[in-house]
């Protein structure tokens, strides 16, 4: 599935919830995640793809179910916003699948903890992420389309700073840290 994306930093997180729930924004997760990501040793994913392949361990906080999935993210494209292609499966065990991915020599990072809360508002998705304050220790808002209009839209909608708008993935964003 192919995302178009943008986050959107130097948020006031609160600020943001209450413009989306005036909205009539519907809160659809409310999430712990722990992301664990895997690449080569010289970055083949990374250096071929801006990408990677990541098993993620979400709890939802509104019904307690806990998910595991395993996803491989390719960027696209990365102008004004970026362009993704994601192909993901849940999986049911995220040890043996973490030794299936070792033994292709591929190499497990530090696993990195984030909240998240999300809100649909006509066909765009509103995501506030908070990684832990020794990953990324700001919140940003992330805005996921299928169509690029509907990313002019949602900008206008919440009356967000472009300037403040980036394609940046989280990985260029720590580096400027």
């Amino acid at each position: 599935m192919n995302e178009i994306e943008v986050k959107v930093l130097y948020i006031n997180k609160n600020e943001i919830i209450n413009k989306l729930e005036k909205l009539g924004a519907r809160l659809v997760k409310n999430e712990e995640q722990i992301n664990i990501r895997f690449d080569t040793g010289n970055s083949h994913l990374k250096n071929t793809y801006h990408g990677y392949l990541r098993i993620r361990i979400t709890k939802n906080n509104l019904d307690g179910k806990i998910t595991n999935t395993l996803t491989l993210k390719k960027n696209l494209s990365r102008e004004k916003f970026r362009v993704n292609e994601e192909i993901e499966t849940e999986i049911s065990n995220v040890e043996e699948t973490i030794k299936i991915l070792q033994s292709l020599n591929l190499i497990k990072k530090k696993p990195a903890n984030k909240h998240r809360i999300s809100y649909i508002y006509d066909d765009i998705l509103f995501e506030i992420d908070e990684w832990d304050k020794t990953i990324y220790p700001y919140p940003y808002l992330e805005i996921e389309v299928k169509d690029k209009d509907k990313l002019e839209r949602a900008i206008d909608l919440l009356d967000l700073d472009r300037e403040n708008v980036t394609a940046k993935p989280i990985d260029e964003l720590l580096k400027e840290q």
